[in-house]
């Protein structure tokens, strides 16, 4: 799978941002959202010189909130972002590149204590701002597996997590490329109601010709 999506797609090059610190404020801005509207939020918040933890951390929640207004939910996700300004202040000292030193387990953990924090934004900011080997899972992943005859319908985050990571060497760069690539064939191709089984690098994989025809299908 991988293969067939590299030789169609080449390399993706994400997470698209120039910080660490960046990508993990990407990474809880990009809930429940498009990234469109996350580069937007990004945007804002370097045209008024704030995309640093030193800045961020002390703005008024309300404050946030309007910078971040385009990636939706930004009440939300101001309170979120706060929440994990917190973690690295009351228990690092503001020191984002001490945190992010950490074993990967360890940081994934303290992570997922966050409020808002769940694992997919955890194992994101795992992967790209931390550059430590874990599989990011989301619901393109699932979808394609599932619709591929892979893993069946019913696993969830953490299955899938562990089939993938058990099956397959332990590489950042690696890691980062494939779920970048599983995306991109989600948006593409296998998408969630109108999927493009014959135009899809995918087409065969498992036996798969026609997804609409698995219990993958929604």
């Amino acid at each position: 799978m991988y293969n067939r999506l590299y030789d169609h797609f080449g390399s993706q090059d994400w997470w698209p941002a120039d910080t660490p610190f960046e990508i993990m404020v990407g990474a809880i801005l990009t809930q429940n959202t498009n990234w469109q509207n996350v580069e937007k939020a990004i945007a804002n918040l370097k045209a008024a010189g704030l995309l640093s933890f030193a800045a961020m951390s002390i703005l008024p929640v309300e404050e946030l909130a309007g910078y971040i207004r385009p990636a939706g939910y930004y009440n939300i996700k101001a309170v979120r972002l706060q929440n994990f300004f917190a973690l690295i202040e009351q228990q690092w000292d503001g020191d984002l590149e001490y945190f992010l030193d950490q074993p990967a387990a360890v940081l994934r953990e303290q992570l997922l204590s966050v409020k808002g924090i769940g694992p997919e934004t955890a194992d994101s900011m795992v992967l790209y701002a931390a550059e430590k080997p874990i599989f990011v899972v989301d619901t393109y992943t699932h979808r394609i597996l599932s619709r591929h005859g892979i893993i069946p319908e019913e696993y969830g985050y953490f299955e899938i997590q562990e089939l993938i990571m058990d099956n397959l060497e332990e590489d950042t760069r690696f890691f980062n490329e494939y779920h970048a690539l599983l995306v991109r064939a989600g948006k593409h191709f296998c998408k969630k109601s109108k999927p493009k089984c014959g135009q899809c690098p995918l087409s065969g994989v498992g036996g798969i010709t026609d997804c609409t025809q698995t219990n993958g299908y929604d």
